[in-house]
Protein backbone atom coordinates (compact mmCIF):
# COMPACT_ATOMS: atom_id res chain seq x y z
CA UNK A 1 0.00 0.00 0.00
CA UNK A 2 3.23 2.08 0.27
CA UNK A 3 3.14 2.70 -3.58
CA UNK A 4 -0.70 3.78 -3.68
CA UNK A 5 0.14 6.42 -0.89
CA UNK A 6 2.59 7.50 -2.54
CA UNK A 7 0.57 7.51 -5.76
CA UNK A 8 -1.65 9.85 -3.78
CA UNK A 9 0.67 11.91 -2.41
CA UNK A 10 2.54 12.73 -5.81
CA UNK A 11 -0.94 13.28 -7.43
CA UNK A 12 -1.45 16.29 -4.56
CA UNK A 13 2.24 17.43 -5.08
CA UNK A 14 0.85 18.48 -8.87
CA UNK A 15 -2.35 19.90 -7.65
CA UNK A 16 -0.26 22.01 -5.31
CA UNK A 17 1.83 23.40 -8.04
CA UNK A 18 -1.18 24.22 -9.82
CA UNK A 19 -2.42 26.06 -6.54
CA UNK A 20 0.91 27.87 -6.04
CA UNK A 21 0.92 28.96 -10.05
CA UNK A 22 -2.24 31.76 -10.06
CA UNK A 23 -2.99 34.49 -7.92
CA UNK A 24 -5.58 34.10 -4.72
CA UNK A 25 -7.90 36.18 -7.27
CA UNK A 26 -7.24 33.32 -9.87
CA UNK A 27 -7.85 30.23 -7.69
CA UNK A 28 -11.07 31.96 -6.61
CA UNK A 29 -12.39 32.99 -10.04
CA UNK A 30 -15.25 30.51 -11.31
CA UNK A 31 -14.60 30.49 -15.04
CA UNK A 32 -17.42 30.50 -17.44
CA UNK A 33 -19.03 27.28 -18.03
CA UNK A 34 -18.33 25.91 -14.33
CA UNK A 35 -19.95 26.05 -11.16
CA UNK A 36 -17.36 25.79 -8.76
CA UNK A 37 -13.11 27.27 -9.08
CA UNK A 38 -9.95 25.79 -8.42
CA UNK A 39 -9.68 26.33 -4.76
CA UNK A 40 -12.80 24.68 -4.21
CA UNK A 41 -12.17 21.42 -6.13
CA UNK A 42 -8.40 21.44 -4.11
CA UNK A 43 -10.42 21.88 -0.60
CA UNK A 44 -12.55 19.22 -2.26
CA UNK A 45 -10.15 16.89 -2.59
CA UNK A 46 -8.41 17.23 1.03
CA UNK A 47 -11.67 17.21 3.02
CA UNK A 48 -12.98 14.44 0.89
CA UNK A 49 -10.30 11.76 1.34
CA UNK A 50 -10.65 12.42 5.40
CA UNK A 51 -14.54 12.04 5.11
CA UNK A 52 -14.31 8.50 3.13
CA UNK A 53 -11.52 6.99 5.05
CA UNK A 54 -12.58 8.21 8.74
CA UNK A 55 -16.44 9.27 8.45
CA UNK A 56 -18.39 6.94 5.86
CA UNK A 57 -16.17 3.94 6.78
CA UNK A 58 -17.70 4.44 10.63
CA UNK A 59 -14.00 4.74 12.10
CA UNK A 60 -14.96 8.51 13.70
CA UNK A 61 -18.38 9.91 13.65
CA UNK A 62 -17.40 13.45 14.83
CA UNK A 63 -17.72 15.70 11.44
CA UNK A 64 -15.24 18.28 13.17
CA UNK A 65 -12.55 16.46 12.73
CA UNK A 66 -12.40 17.21 9.05
CA UNK A 67 -11.33 21.19 9.17
CA UNK A 68 -13.38 22.71 5.96
CA UNK A 69 -16.07 19.93 5.45
CA UNK A 70 -18.81 22.44 5.32
CA UNK A 71 -16.86 24.59 2.67
CA UNK A 72 -15.47 21.57 0.57
CA UNK A 73 -18.04 18.77 0.87
CA UNK A 74 -19.84 17.30 -2.05
CA UNK A 75 -22.44 19.34 -3.00
CA UNK A 76 -21.37 22.44 -1.94
CA UNK A 77 -20.27 25.13 -3.62
CA UNK A 78 -17.90 28.42 -3.50
CA UNK A 79 -19.96 30.88 -0.73
CA UNK A 80 -16.92 33.09 0.08
CA UNK A 81 -13.71 34.52 -1.07
CA UNK A 82 -10.75 31.76 0.21
CA UNK A 83 -7.65 33.85 1.34
CA UNK A 84 -4.29 33.26 1.27
CA UNK A 85 -4.30 32.37 4.86
CA UNK A 86 -6.58 29.06 3.99
CA UNK A 87 -5.26 28.19 0.82
CA UNK A 88 -2.09 27.76 2.90
CA UNK A 89 -3.86 25.85 5.24
CA UNK A 90 -5.38 23.39 2.42
CA UNK A 91 -1.74 23.31 0.63
CA UNK A 92 -0.59 21.58 4.58
CA UNK A 93 -3.36 19.82 4.80
CA UNK A 94 -3.31 18.40 1.60
CA UNK A 95 -0.12 16.64 2.45
CA UNK A 96 -0.32 16.23 6.40
CA UNK A 97 -3.73 14.32 5.91
CA UNK A 98 -2.42 11.76 3.96
CA UNK A 99 0.08 10.55 6.02
CA UNK A 100 -2.04 10.92 8.82
CA UNK A 101 -4.18 8.08 7.38
CA UNK A 102 -1.34 6.20 6.36
CA UNK A 103 -0.11 6.31 10.00
CA UNK A 104 -2.93 5.01 11.11
CA UNK A 105 -3.70 2.49 8.14
CA UNK A 106 -0.20 0.94 9.47
CA UNK A 107 -1.17 1.36 12.84
CA UNK A 108 -4.31 -1.30 12.10
CA UNK A 109 -7.17 1.86 12.75
CA UNK A 110 -8.72 0.66 9.33
CA UNK A 111 -9.15 -3.41 9.91
CA UNK A 112 -12.67 -3.42 10.23
CA UNK A 113 -14.80 -0.60 8.19
CA UNK A 114 -18.35 -0.27 7.64
CA UNK A 115 -18.57 -0.79 3.65
CA UNK A 116 -20.67 1.98 1.87
CA UNK A 117 -21.66 3.20 -2.10
CA UNK A 118 -19.93 6.01 -3.19
CA UNK A 119 -22.46 8.36 -5.08
CA UNK A 120 -19.76 9.29 -7.54
CA UNK A 121 -19.04 5.82 -8.81
CA UNK A 122 -22.19 3.95 -7.32
CA UNK A 123 -19.29 1.25 -5.97
CA UNK A 124 -19.72 -0.39 -3.01
CA UNK A 125 -16.48 -0.17 -1.18
CA UNK A 126 -15.54 -2.78 1.37
CA UNK A 127 -11.96 -2.03 2.20
CA UNK A 128 -9.61 1.24 3.30
CA UNK A 129 -7.71 -0.45 0.03
CA UNK A 130 -11.00 -0.32 -2.05
CA UNK A 131 -11.32 3.45 -0.37
CA UNK A 132 -8.20 4.93 -1.13
CA UNK A 133 -7.92 3.15 -4.96
CA UNK A 134 -11.17 4.91 -5.40
CA UNK A 135 -9.24 8.46 -3.96
CA UNK A 136 -6.91 8.18 -6.42
CA UNK A 137 -9.54 8.44 -9.28
CA UNK A 138 -11.37 11.20 -7.31
CA UNK A 139 -8.61 13.32 -6.28
CA UNK A 140 -7.21 13.07 -9.90
CA UNK A 141 -10.91 13.70 -11.62
CA UNK A 142 -10.77 16.88 -9.30
CA UNK A 143 -7.02 17.78 -10.56
CA UNK A 144 -8.63 17.67 -14.55
CA UNK A 145 -11.38 20.02 -13.81
CA UNK A 146 -8.67 22.75 -11.97
CA UNK A 147 -6.78 22.26 -15.17
CA UNK A 148 -9.55 22.86 -17.17
CA UNK A 149 -10.47 25.96 -15.20
CA UNK A 150 -7.02 27.65 -15.58
CA UNK A 151 -7.31 27.09 -19.12
CA UNK A 152 -10.58 28.52 -19.36
CA UNK A 153 -9.08 31.32 -16.82
CA UNK A 154 -6.33 32.25 -19.40
CA UNK A 155 -8.61 32.49 -22.29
Amino acid sequence: MDNVFNFILDARKVFIELIDSLSVAELNEIPAGFNNNIIWNFGHIVVSTQGLCYLRTGIQSDTSSVKYLSAYAKGTKPSYTVEAEEIADLRALALSTIQQIHADYDKGVFAAITPFETSTYKTSLNSIEEVLITTIGHDNLHLGYALAQKRALKK
